[in-house]
């Protein structure tokens, strides 16, 4: 039987909607690219882009910065985070969100992870009263949703401060309620591979005006915070602002022109990437020894990725690294967890070695469970072909690295 090749790039981002594309241009031409402006004949873009981001998520108040990672940084801060303070996360998450945690001066605690890959909820609990942290950093990974309502509980129990970082989660929620209403922030990402695309570019939702106020004045306002929509009121700002640093942190005007058409059709680019993704798993659920999470009927995610377990009696460690090889060989590019390094955008909690190992917390599940674990990216351009393409694919590729005996070389992966 001839080999099966994938010719797409799932590397390949889906291209700005040409209104967001002229909108730029008008701005470009205009020159008024800085969020702020002496001109008050004019509402600055990154003002009207919270307000209409405010307004979806039914929050009071929207702050835009200039990247997901500082939106939790600022958060953290914003919300009384202080240096030496203890700060929990779930143990799956991505580089950037323990770095906020050390960017703010604070020490992350490390909580376990499940077979859906979201957080462990006793380990949740335990670790919430034995840690001293004031402070929950909840990351939705891939856009994976735990049971939001025991979490609430768990950190009112515990009071505990939950800061909510829904990179890849835009649009996603749980029981009909959007993630980033929760906690008492919520932190959004605009990068390429997000919902939305400007590159670079981050959000914080909250209805706490004091968060709100100085998440402001830490991103840099310049004191022309009342040119802010979705503001807290003035008296919150003359509480802050003699007290609060410029950490020049800002949205640009250009940024948030590429958003804002974006924003329009979140719900509907959230559709077609469920239908993807509900297609390429019916692919998947047909081949051995490739585990699909569990996704409650509670859980609207938004998948722009597809994560999926490997089992250790289908592939030894070295015949997985053969089936990254052979997929990635054959057009579909695979990352795995289990990798010796970081490639990319994977990384595990081991390969943050700035953090301090003795206090981040066991996390035995979690380590099971990433060493077996890969993902691929799911483009809104991939059609029904395609995902039957992808699934022949990694079925090929699995059939190849059973093939290679125990005996065999093992091959290490490194790309």
């Amino acid at each position: 039987m001839a080999e099966v090749t994938f010719s797409g790039d799932l590397s390949a981002p889906d291209p700005v909607p040409e209104a967001g594309i002229e909108a730029a241009v008008r701005l470009l031409r205009d020159g008024r690219l800085f969020r702020y402006g002496e001109d008050r004949s004019s509402i600055p873009e990154a003002a009207l882009l919270e307000q209409e981001f405010a307004d979806y998520q039914g929050r009071k108040y929207c702050v835009a910065v200039n990247s997901g990672g500082c939106a939790i940084f600022l958060a953290l801060k914003a919300a009384g985070v202080c240096a030496g303070d203890k700060v929990l996360v779930n143990a799956f998450t991505l580089a950037p969100v323990p770095g906020a945690i050390s960017h703010a001066g604070a020490d992350p605690v490390l909580v376990d992870i499940n077979d859906r890959y979201v957080v462990d909820l006793e380990d949740l609990d335990r670790k919430a009263a034995e840690s001293g942290a004031g402070f929950f950093l909840m990351s939705f990974m891939r856009g994976h949703i735990p049971d939001m309502d025991a979490v609430v509980e768990i950190c009112a129990r515990h009071g505990i401060t939950m800061i909510e970082d829904c990179a890849h989660t835009m649009g996603g929620g749980w029981d009909g309620r959007l993630t980033g209403t929760f906690g008492k922030a919520g932190c959004f990402s605009a990068q390429t591979f997000k919902q939305i695309n400007s590159g670079e570019g981050g959000l914080i939702v909250t209805d706490d005006e004091d968060l709100a106020a100085r998440a402001i004045l830490l991103s840099g306002s310049y004191m022309l915070y009342a040119q802010h929509r979705a503001r807290p009121p003035m008296e919150a700002f003359e509480r802050h602002r003699f007290s609060t640093p410029n950490c020049s942190m800002r949205m640009s005007g250009l940024v948030a022109a590429l958003l804002r058409p974006q924003l329009a059709s979140l719900d509907e680019r959230n559709l077609r990437w469920r239908r993807i993704y509900d297609t390429l798993a019916a692919e998947l659920a047909g081949i051995d020894g490739l585990v699909l999470p569990a996704r409650p009927a509670e859980e609207d995610f938004a998948p722009t990725s597809m994560q999926f377990s490997v089992s250790p009696d289908l592939l030894d460690d070295g015949q997985l690294a053969h089936f990254i090889q052979d997929a990635d060989a054959h057009g579909v590019h695979v990352k795995w967890f289990g990798a010796t390094d970081p490639v990319g955008f994977t990384s595990r909690h081991d390969h943050w070695r700035y953090i301090d190992g003795s206090e981040a917390g066991a996390v035995p599940n979690a380590d099971r469970i990433l060493s077996r674990l890969c993902d691929f990216r799911l483009p809104l351009w991939l059609s029904e072909a395609d995902c039957r393409t992808i699934a022949a694919v990694l079925k090929q590729a699995v059939a190849a690295a059973r093939s290679v005996g125990n005996g065999s070389e093992k091959i290490r992966h490194t790309a």
